[in-house]
């Protein structure tokens, strides 16, 4: 169906956060900092003979450093031959990539495609399993150097945050390339890591300009910018489209963002809904209000694991219930290193035709205790079918609270230790 092009006006400039002044008449400048190809980059610090090579990380998980390769005679990594790693063409497993050095993602290789596939595109690549601590640990480095220079600072993940640069002295020069400059020097004096960002009026633009530029890059972009190098981008650049509305807008004729933002507002809320018709009409002219939050709640926390092989839930129950008590034991862990506890619990379950199957069940009291946890989750586990083999497992905790600030009393209790300990025995499929 062809698209239903209709030019028409920008929105009310004095609605658009890309135009105006802020008080004191200084220009907003939000900025976008990405880590460039954080997990290979972190990995190539312990292994710098592998710099300019094409390696993935991903895979199978390790435990400890046992399963990476660690020199001749104790020497360290540093000094283990490049002919020792493993190749991507020997991998076999369902394992999927978490990133790429820039190498490998020259032969089409990239996060979170499937390892099998990536063989086949680059089979000479070096693979490398994840190192979750040594990645949480650079995390909390570099976002601790962010704030010591500009301390509005957003988390949005391991590798990536959202700053505010507008107050912050350097933060109007050339645009905040001065500032952007500073901060990418003070991470990798800290680090030896480096990154990419993008400075824009908002978060919206800015994080699409984060993208101009790399490895190691700083792009610019102002509110007179929109049309030259934003509209001409697929409409997939701008995040919260993602590819079931991209390939939607393609059957549209819709391909870029200028193509977008030429559609009438109404037509796109009769094909997208009010909401998301009327939020792409105004992404497409690149507003966004959104402030850049320092502090936010999680909504959930999760642990799920893909199996190497479909697993069946008799046959292979024994090893099921390993798996399945060890992801609820590591989401005790990870409620209680942050300081929350949570009153619903959900299991999600992937089988051998992709299907996913998710169940909650809701408890009297709030709780971050492995074994209560467990009991819950296999109570989810019971109302969920299970005649096919498995091929992903996970565990969710919901409705979190901060241990300490739950609502009042509840009726009943999930107790802690034995009592739970011994329902883990009970009525349970595996």
């Amino acid at each position: 169906m062809a698209a239903v092009t209709v030019t028409v006006a920008a929105p009310d400039p004095s609605a658009d956060p890309c135009a105006p002044e802020r008080p004191g008449g200084s220009l907003r400048r939000i900025a976008h900092l990405d880590m460039d190809a954080f997990f290979a980059s972190v990995e190539l610090l312990r292994y710098p003979q592998l710099k300019g090579l094409p390696v993935v990380i991903g895979g199978r998980r390790r435990e400890g450093d046992a399963l990476l390769p660690q020199g001749p005679d104790g020497a360290g990594p540093s000094s283990v031959p490049v002919a020792d790693f493993a190749r991507l063409r020997d991998y076999v497993g369902r394992g999927v990539i978490t990133t790429a050095t820039y190498a490998a993602r020259q032969f089409g290789v990239g996060s979170a495609m499937g390892m099998m596939k990536a063989a086949r595109l680059c089979p000479q690549a070096i693979v490398l399993p994840v190192d979750a601590d040594e990645v949480r640990r650079y995390s909390r480095l570099f976002k601790s150097t962010i704030t010591e220079i500009a301390p509005v600072m957003q988390d949005r993940g391991v590798d990536e945050v959202y700053i505010d640069f507008t107050e912050v002295p350097g933060g109007q020069r050339e645009g905040g390339r001065v500032l952007a400059r500073l901060i990418q020097k003070s991470i990798f004096d800290r680090t030896g890591l480096t990154c990419s960002i993008g400075v824009a009026p908002n978060r919206l633009l800015a994080k699409m300009a984060s993208e101009f530029d790399k490895p190691n890059g700083v792009s610019i972009v102002y509110a007179q910018d929109l049309q030259s190098r934003i509209w001409p981008l697929d409409v997939r650049k701008i995040s919260g489209i993602g590819p079931k509305a991209g390939a939607k807008l393609a059957a549209l004729g819709v391909h870029t963002i200028g193509e977008l933002a030429a559609q009438d507002p109404q037509w796109l809320v009769e094909r997208f809904g009010k909401s998301i018709g009327a939020w792409m009409h105004r992404a497409a002219w690149g507003q966004d209000d959104s402030p850049v939050v320092t502090t936010s709640e999680p909504v959930s926390m999760s642990r799920e694991t893909t199996f190497e092989r479909d697993l069946h839930a008799v046959h292979d129950k024994a090893e099921l219930g390993r798996i399945f008590t060890d992801l609820c034991m590591r989401l005790a862990q990870d409620l209680q290193r942050k300081g929350y506890v949570a009153r619903t619990i959900g299991v999600k379950l992937r089988y051998d035709d992709f299907r996913t199957a998710t169940r909650e069940q809701t408890a009297c009291n709030y709780t971050a205790d492995g074994a209560t946890i467990r009991q819950l989750a296999g109570q989810c586990l019971r109302r969920v079918p299970l005649d096919r083999r498995l091929r992903l497992l996970g565990v969710r905790a919901g409705t979190l609270v901060r241990r300490g600030e739950e609502p009042g009393p509840s009726a009943r209790t999930y107790g802690q230790g034995r009592d739970a300990q011994d329902a883990m025995g009970t009525g349970q499929l595996f």
